[in-house]
């Protein structure tokens, strides 16, 4: 058997690895064929393929793992990301596909003891992003396929590209892990570079009178302005929007397989909403000479993937999402090749109002139907293709831009079953209870990983997505979500940020950089966000409390007054300089 390729020719990575860990290097062997691995020092952290030949030394201690992530040199040498733990999550295309568990970095750092007390410290900080690395959520695989492609884009590949190894195959937009396979890549160790997706992957099936259909919906992240809620708004320069995921809703049933794409991505104008304590930050719009060009060359580039788009906006229609709206309005109206549709959710839709969707799918029915969706035979024979796709936004592109797109994906699956014969035409999918809650339930966990890997909690609005309706329960935890990403977006997203920068390549370690302490000026602040809600929380208690007392002395009195000074003194200082009291990056800043 060739490095990596099945006996069938198709390529097939090794899918159980045995780590050795010498002294001097880790040793990495594909179980079924142990004549077939690398080795890496510990030394130097170069990577080398085996030579057949044994080591006379014992290893000091041998495990499992289930592949190499890839590799990623710091100031004191290199680490390498392995996945210690996986499961089974279902099957793209008859293909099994797994989702990473966890992951752990090996380290190849042995001259950190020769490195300055700056570069110790230095180290350390990364380290620490390596630490948050290893807990990356929403990561998915297959060793014997690609998943980042979609699969009209597979049909329409030359003859033999699935011959290729899987990281040649693979849309680079949708690889996490590409900016840490560089070492593997030269190496030519092809049977042991594994892409990795973020995004989704929900596989169900269902029971629809004698069929049984499978549905999976699989959500692909784009790596090029990866980040947080937060600290990643907007477009960069060259027209790459934050949050910007492809959705493909797939069907296989009685020997078809039908896909429909959606696509979400953040507004494509250059704007920011940075964390100062308050609720919800100000949004800022950035003025720009080169404005009108990010937007062209956003959907320019959508229009050479995915032909005709058009551009359905959910934001509020007052407020700083108004503006922001409006902005982005006035911008699409200079495109000539695509349609801009606003439609403000929370004013058609809000108090549950979700049946009011149909305003929006009246306005957007004969461009959705047009465009259609990709469908092939029992034979392998192109029966339709997709023409062209809806792109989404809100201003996050979670709760709202998931909850529409459900109703899309609704929309679609029941011309998809009737075409292909399970439903009849005044049929669809809504009438079978069981499957229907199913079906829903497929879209709601997947708007509530998506969302935990940008927000860092689960979606809001998942009950409209469940249920058509908001429910009591949905609302509790929809505030829980609410308060949890008020705290996270203040007090923990900036290191966040440093972690996402770090691992993709937006930001290098180089030693003539300065430090990561030296990129800004709020060091001495790091301590600032505890400290001032300590002192708030402890002020305003002592207030109360020396309040209950003031009527016996006049003592107890002025100590009441002074506790309320100094509490309402906190509160000032943090609402005047919110800013500097929340988490920032340190590596890239905004981008």
């Amino acid at each position: 058997m060739e490095d990596g390729a099945s006996s069938g020719g198709r390529f097939k990575l090794y899918d159980h690895l045995e780590l050795q860990e010498f002294q001097d290097k880790f040793v990495f062997k594909a179980v079924e064929s142990p004549d077939q691995g690398f080795s890496i020092d510990r030394r130097d952290g170069h990577t080398r393929p085996l030579n057949g030949d044994n080591d006379s030394e014992s290893p000091s201690k041998v495990s499992t793992i289930y592949g190499v992530v890839g590799t990623i040199r710091l100031l004191a040498g290199m680490y390498v990301l392995v996945i210690t733990s996986r499961k089974d999550v279902g099957a793209f295309l008859g293909f099994p596909v797994f989702r990473v568990m966890s992951m752990k970095f090996l380290c190849c750092n042995e001259s950190l003891r020769f490195s300055t007390s700056q570069e110790k410290r230095d180290e350390a900080y990364f380290r620490t992003l390596l630490k948050m690395v290893e807990s990356t959520p929403g990561l998915y695989y297959s060793y014997e396929t690609d998943i980042t492609l979609n699969l009209q884009r597979r049909c329409k590949l030359a003859e033999g590209w699935m011959n290729k190894p899987i990281w040649k195959q693979a849309d680079p937009r949708f690889v996490w892990n590409r900016n840490l396979l560089e070492d593997l890549i030269e190496s030519k160790l092809d049977g042991f570079i594994i892409p990795l997706l973020q995004g989704s992957f929900q596989a169900i099936q269902l029971q629809i009178k004698s069929s049984l259909p499978t549905i999976t919906l699989i959500s692909r992240r784009c790596t090029r302005r990866l980040g947080t809620r937060m600290w990643r708004r907007g477009a960069n320069l060259e027209g790459d929007t934050a949050n910007f995921i492809e959705t493909e809703q797939l069907l296989e049933v009685e020997g078809f397989r039908s896909s429909l794409l959606q696509i979400r991505g953040s507004i494509p104008l250059l704007w920011e909403q940075i964390v100062d304590l308050s609720y919800k930050p100000q949004l800022r719009i950035i003025n720009h000479e080169q404005t009108s060009n990010v937007v062209e060359r956003h959907f320019h580039d959508l229009l050479q993937r995915y032909g005709e788009t058009v551009a359905v906006d959910l934001t509020d229609k007052h407020g700083d999402e108004g503006q922001l709206s409006a902005a982005f309005a006035a911008e699409m109206h200079r495109l000539q090749d695509v349609r801009y549709v606003s439609f403000d959710f929370h004013h058609y839709c809000g108090n549950s109002n979700f049946d009011n969707l149909n305003v929006l799918y009246d306005q957007i029915s004969e461009d959705f139907e047009k465009q259609g969706y990709f469908l092939i035979d029992a034979e392998g024979h192109i029966v339709e293709e997709q023409k062209g796709v809806i792109r989404v936004n809100c201003i996050d592109c979670l709760d709202r831009t998931n909850v529409t797109q459900n109703f899309l994906g609704q929309k679609s699956l029941n011309v998809q079953l009737q075409r292909i014969g399970v439903l009849t035409p005044t049929e669809c999918i809504s009438m079978f209870a069981e499957e229907y809650r199913k079906f829903r339930t497929l879209w709601a966990e997947q708007g509530d990983e998506i969302s935990l890997e940008y927000a860092g909690t689960h979606a809001l609005k998942g009950d409209l997505v469940r249920y058509g309706k908001q429910t009591f329960a949905g609302l509790i935890k929809d505030g829980m979500s609410a308060l949890s990403r008020y705290y996270l977006n203040n007090f923990h997203d900036g290191v966040r940020q440093d972690a996402v920068d770090l691992i993709s390549g937006h930001y290098t370690v180089n030693r003539n950089n300065p430090s990561p302490f030296q990129l800004n000026g709020f060091e001495s602040l790091s301590y600032l966000p505890m400290a001032s809600a300590a002192l708030l929380i402890g002020g305003l208690t002592l207030t109360s409390f020396t309040l209950q007392q003031a009527g016996r002395n006049a003592q107890q009195f002025v100590n009441s007054v002074l506790c309320a000074g100094v509490a309402a003194g906190v509160a000032a200082v943090v609402k005047a300089n919110g800013r500097q009291f929340c988490s920032r990056p340190r590596l890239c800043g905004l981008l």
